[in-house]
């Protein structure tokens, strides 16, 4: 996991250090002396979440990022902003797309703090199919569908910010890191507008058979120690992400992630029955290596499957 922070009342330098971590830009400020710039950042490989605190007026002028940036305004407000065919101003409780990634934008921020997180753009194939392979998924709009679904984009954010990011030894877990960007790419989905298209095509069903099905059951346990995504179980059973999703759901009322959830959570059991008291393992660790990060949802899950709570099965192995 990386961190960084930075605390600077100098434009010039608060202008280079956020060219050197967004994208080139230009600021400026209307006052004579600029105040103060805070921002703390924490990231995995495909996400990051910036905390910034600006106490002053200042406008801006992005070249693009390449990257899908979210903003969460807590406090103050974002003037003016505006990219290709839109603009726009947004204050507390907003959550918005800033723009498109291969778009530049401006606007002006007014003595604000806010929230900016970004992931790579290939996250969204990763959890949904586009209109064919050959194209990316894309956000089509920069305001949520709803209100609902601007809270609960900004709940998952929240969570990953507090509890899987915050806690450096949780993020640098190969599975956990994956599952949280999953998460967040799919929540992104749910949230804007966009491009994916998430009923099976008549070819999708015809590819839904049960050979294919084993297929994807087969790479699932060979590599549920992997950081493995959805577009690489149906990639892995020649089909698209739409058809493979079909499949569990038409044959097994499920859908890939939730199985891999429960081949994951039966490693676990294993791990947990094998390590034993006295052994140095603990649940939290255990869980952990297989992608639970929150310890209370991994009991949960742990008691349903197998009617004992974890650290009952580590006491008696």
């Amino acid at each position: 996991m990386d961190t960084l922070t930075f605390d600077s009342a100098d434009l010039a330098v608060t202008e280079d250090f956020l060219s050197r971590a967004y994208a080139r830009m230009h600021i400026g400020s209307s006052t004579p002396e600029a105040g103060r710039a805070q921002v703390r950042r924490s990231a995995i490989a495909p996400v990051s979440v910036d905390e910034l605190a600006l106490d002053f007026e200042m406008s801006y002028a992005v070249t693009p990022l390449g990257r899908i940036c979210l903003c969460v305004v807590h406090e103050g407000a974002v003037r003016d902003h505006s990219f290709q065919g839109v603009e726009d101003s947004f204050g507390p409780g907003d959550v918005v797309l800033f723009a498109p990634p291969d778009l530049p934008y401006s606007g002006r921020i007014d003595h604000a703090r806010y929230n900016i997180t970004m992931l790579d753009p290939a996250l969204l194939a990763q959890v949904a199919a586009g209109p064919d392979d050959s194209r990316p998924v894309r956000l089509t709009g920069h305001r949520p569908r709803s209100a609902a679904a601007a809270r609960q984009l900004s709940h998952t954010i929240v969570h990953l910010r507090d509890h899987v990011l915050a806690d450096p030894e949780t993020a640098d877990q190969p599975l956990i890191a994956a599952t949280a960007a999953q998460h967040l790419a799919a929540s992104v989905l749910a949230t804007f507008p966009n491009t994916a298209v998430p009923e099976p095509t008549a070819a999708d069903r015809g590819d839904a058979h049960p050979a294919m099905l084993r297929r994807a059951l087969a790479y699932i346990d060979d590599h549920a120690d992997q950081p493995i995504t959805v577009a690489d179980i149906a990639g892995a059973a020649h089909v698209t992400v739409r058809a493979v999703q079909y499949a569990f759901r038409r044959h097994l009322d499920t859908t890939p992630l939730a199985h891999l959830r429960r081949v994951r959570l039966a490693h676990a059991h294993h791990d947990l029955a094998a390590a034993g008291p006295g052994s140095g393992h603990s649940v939290t660790a255990i869980a952990a290596r297989w992608g639970f990060h929150h310890p209370g949802r991994f009991a949960s899950l742990y008691r349903a499957a197998y009617q004992r709570t974890p650290h009952q099965t580590l006491s008696d192995g």
